[in-house]
């Protein structure tokens, strides 16, 4: 068996079965048509340059309807098993409210007072049951206000329904209200200061195919270990690794080191070159000489 080796190191096509796409979604299209594209314009490729590899899937972060733009980071191919990292994070939107009167002189105070923990029930058109549930809302911000709009900056623990959001901010300041546009400027640890379009993505598989080129890929596709920056992370050694991908937990005499985690924390594994092996909970001291520190959760090689 052939553990990966540094992120920076990789090649296109390692890349391509083991990484991430910041993908400015265009509106239009579904999260999940999209993600498919992706994946098909991947398998084509790889058909070409290189035989005997090939990925079954891609997977978004979490799912924009389709007239929303913004932040959708797609992941491909083993990437997909981190999927799980993006319902641990924040996110964050830009939305416009349309309110059906005039915009009261208190809506500074009306929206600041939903900042913080709410109530929200899902909307009937949901994914999840319709059962009343507390987000928290960090930050909520007025960007600029017209007549009858209000521009929010809206970051919110994810799960958080922002058209419902602008529903009751409607009703709290007195005239009604609806969600305008939505865009989506950030989804843990990925934001819009990285945004690639498709054009971008399919530009940079054909100057691989055609020119020998994988330059443009790298500037697109990143290692799937960019998904991991928010999470404590476990250095191990090789040796522990390869059990690892046998199936075998993480115990004390593999373990190097151990980066700002707690017991009980979700961790990412790393061989000493910055490969990711696994996710996994830490569940035991990682300074005792035996025993399980973590235990895994995805296995990543």
């Amino acid at each position: 068996m052939t553990l990966r080796g540094p992120p920076a190191e990789r090649s296109p096509a390692d890349l391509l079965t083991f990484g991430v796409v910041n993908l400015d979604k265009p509106p239009g299209p579904s999260s999940h048509q999209v993600s498919g594209w992706l994946r098909d314009a991947v398998t084509e490729t790889l058909a070409e340059r290189e035989a005997g590899i090939s990925i079954d899937q891609a997977a978004h972060s979490g799912t924009l309807d389709p007239k929303v733009t913004g932040c959708l980071p797609v992941m491909l191919g083993d990437a997909t098993r981190l999927a799980q990292v993006f319902l641990e994070g924040n996110k964050e939107y830009v939305a416009v409210l349309e309110c059906h009167g005039p915009v009261p002189a208190d809506v500074d105070r009306v929206v600041a007072g939903f900042e913080g923990p709410i109530y929200q029930k899902p909307p009937r058109k949901s994914a999840v049951s319709r059962r009343l549930r507390v987000r928290e809302l960090s930050e909520l911000e007025i960007l600029e206000t017209t007549d009858r709009q209000v521009l929010l900056r809206i970051r919110c623990e994810s799960g958080t329904y922002v058209r419902k959001l602008c529903h009751d901010l409607g009703l709290a300041l007195g005239t009604g209200g609806h969600m305008g546009h939505l865009r989506r400027t950030m989804t843990d640890p990925f934001d819009d200061t990285t945004l690639q379009t498709t054009a971008d993505f399919l530009d940079a598989l054909a100057f691989w195919v055609e020119d020998d080129d994988p330059a443009p890929l790298r500037e697109v596709v990143s290692p799937a270990e960019r998904i991991l920056g928010g999470i404590p992370a476990v250095t191990i050694a090789e040796s522990a690794a390869r059990e690892v991908a046998t199936g075998a937990p993480v115990y004390a005499p593999g373990v190097i080191d151990v980066d700002g985690a707690d017991r009980g924390d979700l961790v990412a594994c790393y061989t000493p070159d910055g490969a990711a092996v696994c996710l996994g909970d830490l569940v035991g001291d990682p300074d005792a000489q035996e025993g399980v520190v973590v235990d895994l959760e995805r296995v990543l090689v």
